[in-house]
């Protein structure tokens, strides 16, 4: 994809704060909880809560921690792409 113009580029204010289905996904099909999630973030189970469910924004280093827990791309976690599979080092 080309971006033409900078307005291109823009980010919708009203979708900075959105469902992450994939983290759920991602989660149930590792067959995980949300506190055994929470416990290798870190935080409080109803912390990550919020993140899968977008009611706070998922922090940059919170997103590269699960990319690396459940082996894809942060690309995958937030919808950008749908290989699942992480980008080759």
């Amino acid at each position: 994809m080309r971006f033409q113009r900078l307005e291109d580029l823009r980010i919708d204010a009203d979708k900075t704060q959105e469902e992450l289905p994939r983290l759920e996904s991602l989660r149930i099909d590792a067959d995980k909880t949300q506190q055994h999630i929470a416990d290798v973030l870190g935080c409080k189970r109803e912390v990550y809560r919020r993140y899968e469910k977008g009611i706070h924004d998922l922090p940059l280093w919170a997103l590269v921690a699960l990319a690396k827990y459940y082996r894809t791309s942060t690309d995958y976690i937030l919808g950008l792409s749908d290989i699942r599979e992480p980008y080759p080092r």
